[in-house]
Order: structure tokens, then C-alpha cells, then sequence
């Protein structure tokens, strides 16, 4: 099947969790026999186009003219993977279907769309509804639009855990038959510890020093605050604890004032940007990575984790409740309760035990139910339910005859 993704993070360009994504979902994808093209921007220092093992990979820059505002920025982005979507559709000369992941490329999906009568299908991997406990403002209300725009268009909506699904049709009242739930994947083998590492232990923590990990970004629905307040409770057991916090945002200041107020800035260490590597030598050093969001549409760090055989805890909220199951794959505190993050914490510290057979359980479900060439099948179970659905509908014979100078295959 032939398919054109758009996506406005694919690696090295990543902000959040969607670069990792599409790009394995892609190469999955890719690896079953699927012909994928993702049109993706474009950073400083990366090619116009790449194959990379079997994914045809284009970058794009948005046009090089002032934006008054991040929307703005987000339609010049549009416009440019546009230019670039065009002539790629008179190459390729057929293509099955348009996979468009968020908000951001919306205006892009849908021109292709109607152009060339093709079905459309989108992945909603978080809503601004839910990234702000509403919506507050008009550029939020703005963006909410799109998403739902996006929806619309789509013959078929995916999301990533059933908490999603609840909150597509709460906030945008799709009907459950349009929406297919799908989790995000992980390899394992991408997360074994590399032994040759130049990342030793102790540039973290000292040897008697235990260490409570968190890898993401540094913004307010993520709940690090929450992990700072149990810093506490969780040193008046365990004193030797190292508290190491990976990534970036702009809460990051926020986030070391709190530590000072609370007096524990002695035991944290905010690493900034940390690569594959070092996410990875992190992970294995820890004794627990802890993922404390107040939202999470699903939470591919905790996959991660338990890809890397570290112990889990997690916010009972959104995905990462479906992920994990209380005391037997990780260990699930009440969302934004310091205390009850600080108890569960504690519980893995001193009870290695318990501690191994959680690590264990969770290993062998992210091996049986995450890995991503299952993901890919059931991503292109949906490729092919779309494209039936739209070989019997009458708008497709819209397609039939010549554009541009060539023909485009209608199925």
C-alpha cells in the first residue's frame, strides 16, 4: 500500500513524543512491504530527502517570511509541504491513502484530500482541550477548531488509548464507529544497555546513592511538580536518593524554584537535553522512573521504561492507567497527590523483590502487546478498511481520468 504521511516531527526535528512515532511506525511499516512517503520540516543541517531503511523521508522549511504568531508559522508550513506533496503525487503517479498525524498539518491533508479525492485518515495524539484542562483563549479555541476539523475530514480518526477515545467524543462528539483505538509501540531491543557506553553511573549519582528517574518534557501537565513535593516524604525514608530529571521546557524554571523552596535541590539533578544514549544508560541505572502527568493521552515513556527493564510508577491518568496495572507491571499513584506518588515510590526502593517481579512482568507485556510491528499491523488493518470504504463510495469516482498530465489510480 502506498501512503503519504504528514507530520511535522520526524528526527532529529522532535519536540515531543510524535517524532519517535511516526518514525517507527513508518519503518514498521516499511518492513511489512508498505511504500510510505513522510513529508515532515525540515531542520538546519538535514537532507531534502532521505530513504531511510525503506521510508521515503522529505523535509521541508516553512517560507522564509516573518510569522506574526505561531499559527502563522504553522500555515507557511502547510503551504511548503504542499509545494513539495504536489509534484510527488505526479511522480508517484497513485497513492492509497493520506495519513496525517495532528493538528499541525491539517490544511495540507485536507487539499490533498479533495484535490485527488483520497481518503484521509488522522491520528490525534493529544487535544489542546485536553493539554490545558480546557480552553482559555482564542488561539486555543483556534487550534481546538483545527483539531476537529481534522476529525472531520478524516474517514477514520486513531488515538492511542481509550482515555483518548472518551475524550474525541466528549469534545468533538465523533461517533465511536469513526474512531479505532490503537496503542503507541516500543522495541525493546532499542533500549538495551550498552555496556560500551561513555555514560557511566557515576556522572548521576554517587554508588550508594538510589536513583528515582524522570525522562519528558518539562511543562506543567507533566506533573514533575507533583515528583518535587514527594522528594520530601521519600528522603525522610531514604535519604541516599538521587532524583535525576531528563529533558527540557519552559517550566524548567518553575520547576528548580520549587525544588529550592522545598529544599531539595541538593538531590535533584535537572540534566537538560539528554540523547538516545543517555536516555537509554539513564533508564538502566534507575532503580524507578516515575511518570507522574496530569495528562497523558498514553505515555510511550513508560513503555520505554519497561522496554529497559526499570520499574514503574505512574499517575493513574489518561494512558498511562490502561498501561499499567497496580502492583503487577508498575505501581499507579492518585493523579497530583504527592503523598500517594511519594508511598508508591517508596514501595519499589524497599522492596526489590517486588520490584523484580514487576520489572519482569512488565518486560513481557511490552514484548507481547507493544512492540511495533503489531502496531503496524493493526495501523494497516485501518489502511485497508479506509481504502474499501472508499473503493464503494460514489465520491471516488471523482478521481478517474487525467490530472496534471497523468493518470491517478482508482482502485
Amino acid at each position: 500500500m502506498r501512503v503519504i504521511v504528514f507530520s511535522w516531527e520526524y528526527p532529529p526535528a522532535s519536540v515531543g513524543g510524535l517524532a519517535s512515532h511516526v518514525y517507527d511506525l513508518t519503518l514498521a511499516m516499511a518492513q511489512q512491504g508498505d511504500d510510505i512517503h513522510v513529508i515532515t520540516r525540515g531542520n538546519a543541517g538535514t537532507p531534502e530527502y532521505e530513504n531511510v531503511h525503506g521510508v521515503h523521508v522529505y523535509r521541508v522549511n516553512p517560507f522564509r517570511v516573518s510569522s506574526a504568531d505561531f499559527i502563522t508559522w504553522v500555515m507557511q508550513l502547510n503551504l511548503a509541504m504542499l509545494e513539495r506533496a504536489l509534484p510527488l503525487l505526479q511522480e508517484l503517479g497513485e497513492v492509497d491513502i493520506v495519513h496525517a498525524h495532528d493538528w499541525l498539518v491539517t490544511y495540507a491533508a485536507k487539499v490533498l484530500k479533495h484535490t485527488y479525492k483520497l481518503p484521509l485518515l488522522s491520528t490525534i495524539h493529544a487535544t489542546e482541550w485536553g493539554r490545558h484542562n480546557g480552553l482559555h483563549n482564542n488561539i486555543q479555541r483556534h487550534i481546538s477548531d483545527i483539531e476537529w476539523w481534522l476529525t472531520y475530514e478524516s474517514w477514520r480518526v486513531i488515538c492511542c488509548s481509550y482515555y483518548m477515545q472518551g475524550q474525541l467524543k466528549h469534545i468533538f462528539q465523533l461517533p465511536e464507529d469513526k474512531l479505532r483505538v490503537i496503542p503507541n509501540g516500543v522495541d525493546p531491543e532499542n533500549f538495551r544497555y550498552d555496556s560500551q557506553s561513555l555514560v557511566k553511573r557515576l556522572q548521576y549519582a554517587a554508588p550508594m546513592e538510589k536513583i528515582v528517574y524522570y525522562m519528558g518534557r518539562l511543562v506543567p501537565e507533566k506533573g514533575v511538580q507533583v515528583l518535587i513535593d514527594a522528594i520530601p516524604k521519600i528522603l525522610q525514608y531514604q535519604p541516599n536518593t538521587k532524583f535525576v530529571i531528563a529533558g527540557t521546557g519552559p517550566f524548567e524554571g518553575e520547576l528548580k524554584q520549587k525544588a529550592d523552596q522545598r529544599g531539595v535541590a541538593h538531590r535533584i539533578y535537572f540534566t537538560g537535553y539528554v540523547d538516545d544514549k543517555t536516555r537509554n544508560s539513564l533508564y538502566h541505572f534507575a532503580d524507578v522512573a516515575v511518570f507522574p502527568s496530569l495528562y497523558e493521552p498514553f505515555g510511550i515513556v513508560a513503555l520505554e521504561a519497561m522496554a529497559a527493564k526499570t520499574p514503574v510508577v505512574v499517575s493513574d491518568n489518561g494512558g498511562l492507567g490502561e498501561i499499567v496495572e497496580h502492583g503487577v507491571n508498575g505501581m499507579k499513584a492518585y493523579t497530583g497527590n504527592a503523598n500517594s506518588l511519594a508511598d508508591n515510590i517508596l514501595h519499589i526502593l524497599m522492596d526489590p523483590l517486588s520490584a523484580r517481579k514487576i520489572q519482569e512482568r512488565a518486560y513481557q507485556e511490552v514484548v507481547e502487546k507493544y512492540h511495533w510491528s503489531g502496531i503496524a499491523q493493526k495501523t494497516r488493518q485501518v489502511y485497508q478498511e479506509v481504502v474499501d470504504a472508499h473503493r464503494m463510495a460514489p465520491w471516488r469516482q471523482q478521481a478517474k481520468g487525467k490530472l496534471m498530465g497523468k493518470l491517478v489510480r482508482v482502485h
